[in-house]
C-alpha cells in the first residue's frame, strides 16, 4: 500500500469493510458484469464536433469584434453547442482514490445510514443492468456504497491485504477527531444508492487496471478506447455530444511518433476537431501513465472555459483539475500522492508553475505539455515566456513530452527543430468553406487557377432606395438578408465602434417580422444582461437584440458576452466551434488602423459552416478597389513564419530568462547559458535573427546588465569561453523571478515597496492600490483631468498623503484640469498609475463595475480587464515580498488585497466565485437561492438548481456542480496534505 492513506481520513472502516457478505456479492455481481460485457470501439466516423479557440475573438486585448447576428434554425436543442471550449484538455487518475471527491463534508451523515442502506442493497433486484441511461457526473454523488465497498477492493486485485493495512493507517484520535468537526458542518438528505452505478465503477476499474499492467508490458493495445477504459468514451458522449472520432483523428492518436512519446506538432483549419485529440492524449497521460499533465492557454477567459468543462471529466474519473491564471494558482503545487493532476494555466501562470516545479525537483513528475495556439510563439513578450517555459522544460527534464497545436505556419521547421518534434497537419474541414470577395455590388469567387485568382461569381440584385445606399454603401444589409433569419450569420468589423454601428445599422433596416422570431428567448437575454448590469443594459444592445442582433467586442464585460455566446450558441445549434455561421462577412481587410494578416483572416474565414448542420460554409471579404492587389496578396500569399521574441522582448524575454537559469541553477556559467541558448527556438533561428552579434555575446550582454542592476553576483570574465565563473543569484533578483515581475519594473517596484514601510497610509487601501496597480497598464491609459481633479477632492487628508508619498501633487492635476502651463516636472508613469488606482480604489469601494466605467468614462471591458490584471500582479507583488524578509509585513496585506481585488464583491459571494465559471451575477442567483457555500454547490442536484436559477442551462448546471466538487476535492487533499505532514513530525 504505497500509496495508502488517501481515503482514511474520514472513513468509519469497520462498518463496511467487516461486511463481508456485501463485498462478496458485489464481487459477484461484478465478475457476471464483466463476462456479458463486449468491449468494442469504433472507428473513425463522423461526429459534429471541433472545438477550436479564435484567438481572434477571445483575445482580452483585441481591437476585433464581431457583430453577430443570432438569428439562427427553428429547432433548439439545449446544450448542442459548446462555446469557447476551445483546447485540449486532459484526465487523470486512481479512480476511487478519495471519497473525499464524491463526498464532500456535509455528506458524511451518510456514514450513520450505512447499515440500513448495505443491507437494503442486499434485497434490491440488479435487473436494471446496462439499459439505464448513463447517468452524468453530477449525480454521482449520490452513490456512497459504490465508492468505498465495492471500489476499494476491486481497484487492488492483486493485493488482498492493502485494505486491512489501510484500516489501520491513521491513529485513531485524529481520525475521530477531524470526523467529528467535519460531521458537525452537515444536514445531509439521505439519498439512493444506484447499483448500475457500482457495476460501471467496476467495469472502469478493472478495465484500468488491465490497461495499466499492459502498458508496463508496454504493448501498444490497451483497452477499447485509445487505451482508455470505455467510461471515457462514455464520457464524451454525454458531456460534448460526441460519438465517433473522425478518420484524421484517429490517424493522428494511432501515429508512430505519439506511440513512442516523441514530441509532436500538428495543425488543422479552425473547427477541424482538433482539441478532442490533445483531450485523449492528456487522459492517457493521467489515467495509464499516472503522470501529471500542464495545459498552456492563451487567455484567462479560456482557461476558466477549460477548467469547467473539464472538472466533470476529473470527478468522474478520478484526477484533480487546478486553474492557473490571473490570480489563481500555488506555488510549488501540492504533491499528491494518490491523484494525478491537470494543470490548465496560461502562458504567464504555465511559466511560473514550471520554474517552481524545477526548484522543487519535480520537473520529472510532469508527464506531459500541451500548448494550445503554439504560433503564439511568435507573438510578443507572451511569446518569449512560452518560448522559455518550452526550452527549460526540453533542458531540464528528457521524460516531459510535448505537444502543440499551432495554425499551419510556413516554417514550421524551425519549430520541429526547437521541440525535437514530428509534424502531423491534414487540411481537413468537417464542413466545406467556399470564399468570396465584394467589390462593389460583384461578388468574385477566390480561385487560385484563375489568372488574376478570381473569378466571377454573381451580381448583387438587392433593391436599394437612395437613402439606404447612402446609410450602407457596402451592402452589408444585402449580404445579411440572403441568409438571416434562417441561417446565422457573423460579421467581423475592424474596430469595437464599427461594430456596434453596423450591428445598429443593421437593425434599422430589417423588417418588423424579424422581431417575432423567437422572441422569447431574445427577451431573456436582455432581462439576463439587465441582471448582470445591476439594472443597466448596453443602450445599443437593448435595441438591436430584438431584432437577432448583437455585437461582441472587449469593451463588454466577461458576463455579458458570455450571454450574448450562450444565446447565440443555442440559436445556431453549434457544436463546439465557437460563434460559427452560415455565413461570415469580413467588413474590411483591415484590423484597427492594419492590414489584415494572414492568420487572422485564416481565424476569421474558418467559423464559417456548422458541423453537421451546413453542407458548405461561405466566407464573403468586403474590398475597396483601392486595397485590391493587397486583398490578392493576403488571400493567395503562403502562411505567416514564426520568430523567436526572445531579442525583441528583451526585458520580458532574453534578461528574464537569464535571470532563471542563473537563480534555478539550471546553468551559471557563461558556457552553460551558450548550451542552454541552443535548446531555445532563438538558438534555432540565430543566423536570421542576431545578425549584428554572436547568440554568445548577446548572452555575455545580458549577464553583464544584470549584474549592473544588482539582481546577479560574479563575474565574466573577458575570454570568450574561458567562463568557468560561476555566478549567483541576489535576493532582488530571486524575488524578481519568482514573483513573475517584469525586470523593467522590478527595482522601482521595490522602491516603492520600500517608500512604503517608511509610511505606509493604511487609513484606506488607497495605498496598498497604487502598490498593486500593474505598471504596464500605464501606458494604455490617458486620464481625463476633469474627471482626476474631481476624484482627488473626494479624498480623505489621509489619502492625499498618500498622492504626495508616490509623487502626484495636487497643484499639478488642479493646472492640468484648468489647463494652465506646468514647469514642475511630474513623472508621467506615476500620475497614470495614480489614476488607474483611482478607478480600482472606486471599483473595491462600490463593487460595480458599469458606475465606474461611467464616472471614468473606459468601457467596462477594459475597467474589467483592469481589475483581473490587478488581481494577477497584487498575487506577483505577494509572491516578490516572500521572498524578501524586509517585507514581510506586506504579505498578510497583499493576501486579502489579491482576494478583494479577484473577486471584487460583496464578501459574502466569494466563496461561490471561486469555482470555475461562476461570474458575479451568476453568484448573486446562486446566493439568494440559498446556495451560500461551496459545499452546498458540490452536493446540488443539478435538476434542482435548473428549476430555481433563471437563465441556466442543464449542461451548465452540471459543470458549475462538478467544478465545485473538484474545488472541494482540492481543498480537503490540501488539508489531508497538512495532516500527514503534521503526522510525520
Amino acid at each position: 500500500g504505497g500509496n495508502d492513506s488517501e481515503e482514511d481520513m474520514f472513513g468509519d472502516y469497520d462498518s463496511f469493510y467487516g461486511n463481508d457478505s456485501l463485498i462478496a456479492q458485489v464481487d459477484d455481481i461484478e465478475h457476471k458484469y464483466l463476462q456479458d460485457k463486449n468491449m468494442d470501439v469504433k472507428a473513425a466516423g463522423e461526429v459534429v464536433l471541433g472545438n477550436l479557440q479564435s484567438g481572434v475573438h477571445q483575445k482580452e486585448q483585441d481591437n476585433f469584434s464581431a457583430s453577430e447576428n443570432m438569428v439562427g434554425l427553428k429547432s433548439d436543442k439545449e446544450g448542442a453547442c459548446q462555446m469557447p471550449d476551445s483546447h485540449p484538455a486532459g484526465g487523470n487518475q486512481e479512480l476511487t482514490e478519495s471519497i473525499l471527491d464524491d463526498l464532500p463534508s456535509s455528506q458524511l451523515l451518510y456514514f450513520e445510514k450505512m447499515d440500513e442502506l448495505s443491507s437494503a442493497s442486499r434485497t434490491s433486484p440488479v435487473s436494471k443492468g446496462r439499459d439505464e441511461p448513463v447517468n452524468s457526473s453530477s449525480d454521482r454523488v449520490r452513490d456512497p456504497l459504490s465508492f468505498y465497498t465495492g471500489a476499494e477492493h476491486r481497484n487492488r486485485p492483486t493485493d488482498s491485504s492493502s485494505c486491512s493495512k489501510r484500516v489501520l493507517f491513521k491513529t485513531e484520535s485524529l481520525k475521530d477527531h477531524l470526523k467529528n468537526a467535519m460531521t458537525g458542518n452537515a444536514r445531509a438528505q439521505t439519498l439512493q444508492v444506484s447499483k448500475t452505478k457500482q457495476l460501471k465503477e467496476a467495469v472502469l476499474s478493472e478495465e484500468i487496471f488491465v490497461a495499466r499492467k499492459a502498458i508496463e508490458s508496454s504493448s501498444v493495445d490497451i483497452g477499447p478506447f485509445y487505451g482508455l477504459p470505455s467510461k471515457v468514451k462514455d464520457l464524451f458522449r454525454q458531456l460534448r455530444g460526441i460519438e465517433t472520432l473522425y478518420e484524421w483523428q484517429h490517424d493522428c492518436l494511432m501515429l508512430e511518433s505519439l506511440q513512442q512519446r516523441k514530441n509532436l506538432i500538428y495543425s488543422l483549419p479552425t473547427s477541424g476537431g482538433k482539441t478532442l485529440v490533445a483531450e485523449i492524449i492528456i487522459l492517457q497521460e493521467l489515467l495509464c501513465r499516472q503522470k501529471d499533465v500542464l495545459m498552456i492557454l492563451p487567455y484567462v477567459a479560456i482557461v476558466q472555459e477549460k477548467v469547467r468543462g473539464l472538472s466533470s471529466f476529473g470527478i468522474e474519473l478520478g484526477f484533480l483539475v487546478e486553474e492557473y491564471a490571473g490570480s489563481k494558482g500555488r506555488f510549488p503545487p501540492i504533491k499528491r500522492r494518490v491523484k494525478k493532476s491537470l494543470y490548465i494555466a496560461t502562458i504567464e501562470k504555465g511559466h511560473a508553475l514550471v520554474n517552481s516545479l524545477i526548484e522543487t525537483e519535480r520537473i520529472d513528475d510532469l508527464g506531459l505539455v500541451v500548448v494550445d495556439e503554439l504560433h503564439m510563439l511568435g507573438e510578443g513578450s507572451r511569446g518569449a515566456i512560452l518560448e522559455i517555459t518550452l526550452a527549460k522544460i526540453l533542458y531540464t527534464s528528457k521524460k516531459t513530452q510535448i505537444i502543440g497545436m499551432s495554425a499551419t505556419l510556413n516554417n514550421v521547421g524551425d519549430l520541429q527543430k526547437f521541440l525535437q518534434a514530428e509534424y502531423y497537419t491534414n487540411n481537413f474541414r468537417p464542413v466545406e468553406l467556399k470564399e468570396y470577395i465584394k467589390i462593389r455590388d460583384t461578388i468574385y469567387a477566390v480561385d487560385s487557377k484563375a489568372e488574376n485568382g478570381f473569378t466571377f461569381s454573381r451580381l448583387l440584385n438587392f433593391k436599394y432606395s437612395s437613402n439606404l445606399e447612402k446609410a450602407d454603401p457596402d451592402h452589408i444589409i444585402a449580404l445579411v438578408t440572403e441568409v438571416i433569419p434562417k441561417y446565422s450569420c457573423l460579421i467581423f468589423c475592424p474596430t469595437k465602434k464599427s461594430c456596434e454601428n453596423v450591428a445598429s445599422l443593421v437593425c434599422k433596416y430589417l423588417k418588423k417580422e424579424f422581431r417575432a422570431h423567437r422572441e422569447k428567448e431574445k427577451e431573456d437575454l436582455i432581462k439576463n444582461l439587465k441582471s448582470i448590469g445591476n439594472g443597466t443594459v448596453c443602450p445599443v444592445l437593448k435595441q438591436t437584440i430584438p431584432f437577432g442582433i448583437a455585437y461582441h467586442h472587449s469593451g463588454l464585460t466577461n458576463d455579458e458576452r458570455k450571454s450574448i455566446e450562450e444565446t447565440y450558441s443555442s440559436a445556431t445549434l453549434a457544436a463546439g466551434v465557437n460563434l460559427p455561421a452560415r455565413r461570415v462577412i469580413l467588413r474590411s481587410p483591415y484590423v484597427g488602423n492594419d492590414f489584415m494578416k494572414k492568420n487572422q483572416y485564416k481565424q476569421m474565414i474558418g467559423r464559417a459552416g456548422r458541423a453537421g448542420i451546413d453542407s458548405a460554409g461561405e466566407s464573403i471579404l468586403i474590398v475597396q478597389e483601392k486595397d485590391k492587389h493587397l486583398v490578392q496578396d493576403l488571400v493567395h500569399s503562403p502562411l505567416e513564419n514564426c520568430y523567436s521574441n526572445l531579442l525583441l522582448e528583451l526585458t520580458k524575454g532574453m534578461q528574464s530568462l537569464l535571470l532563471s537559469l542563473v537563480g534555478l541553477k539550471i546553468a551559471v556559467t557563461h558556457e552553460e547559458v551558450d548550451n542552454f541558448m541552443c535548446c531555445t527556438l532563438l538558438g534555432v533561428q540565430q543566423q536570421l535573427l542576431s545578425k549584428e552579434k554572436s547568440l554568445s555575446e548577446v548572452v555575455k550582454d545580458g549577464l553583464e546588465n544584470l549584474i549592473e542592476k544588482g539582481l546577479l553576483k560574479g563575474r565574466i570574465s573577458e575570454q570568450d569561453h574561458n567562463s568557468k565563473f560561476s555566478l549567483t543569484i541576489t535576493p532582488l533578483g530571486k524575488a524578481t523571478y519568482k514573483g513573475s515581475i517584469d525586470l523593467a519594473y522590478c527595482n522601482l517596484l521595490y522602491r516603492d515597496l520600500k517608500k512604503g514601510l517608511e509610511g505606509l497610509v493604511l487609513e484606506s487601501n488607497l495605498h496598498l492600490l497604487y502598490l498593486s496597480t500593474p505598471c504596464d497598464m500605464t501606458f494604455t491609459c490617458s486620464p481625463d483631468w476633469m474627471i482626476y481633479f474631481r476624484q482627488f477632492n473626494q479624498l480623505s487628508a489621509a489619502e492625499r498623503k498618500v498622492a504626495d508619498i508616490v509623487g502626484v501633487p495636487e497643484s499639478f492635476i488642479m493646472k492640468k484640469a484648468s489647463g494652465q502651463a506646468i514647469r514642475k516636472n511630474v513623472d508621467n508613469a506615476v500620475v497614470n498609475r495614480l489614476y488607474l488606482t483611482f478607478v480600482l480604489y472606486s471599483l473595491l469601494k462600490e463593487t460595480n463595475i458599469w458606475s465606474v466605467s461611467e464616472r471614468f468614462n473606459m468601457s467596462r471591458g477594459y475597467v474589467q480587464n483592469l481589475l483581473s490584471s490587478a488581481a494577477s500582479f497584487a498575487s506577483c507583488l505577494l509572491h516578490f515580498c516572500e521572498e524578501l524578509e524586509e517585507f514581510w509585513v506586506y504579505k498578510a496585506l497583499l493576501t486579502e488585497l489579491t482576494k478583494q481585488l479577484t473577486y471584487c464583491v460583496k464578501t459574502e459571494l466569494i466563496p461561490l466565485m471561486e469555482v470555475a465559471g461562476v461570474l458575479e451575477a451568476r453568484a448573486k442567483q446562486l446566493y439568494n437561492a440559498g446556495y451560500k457555500t461551496l459545499a452546498h454547490l458540490a452536493n446540488a442536484n443539478p435538476e434542482t438548481l435548473v428549476r430555481m436559477i433563471e437563465h441556466l442551462s442543464r449542461r451548465q448546471a452540471k459543470q458549475i456542480i462538478s467544478s465545485a466538487k473538484m474545488l472541494l476535492s482540492e481543498k480537503a487533499e490540501a488539508l489531508q496534505e497538512e495532516v500527514e505532514e503534521l503526522l510525520k513530525q
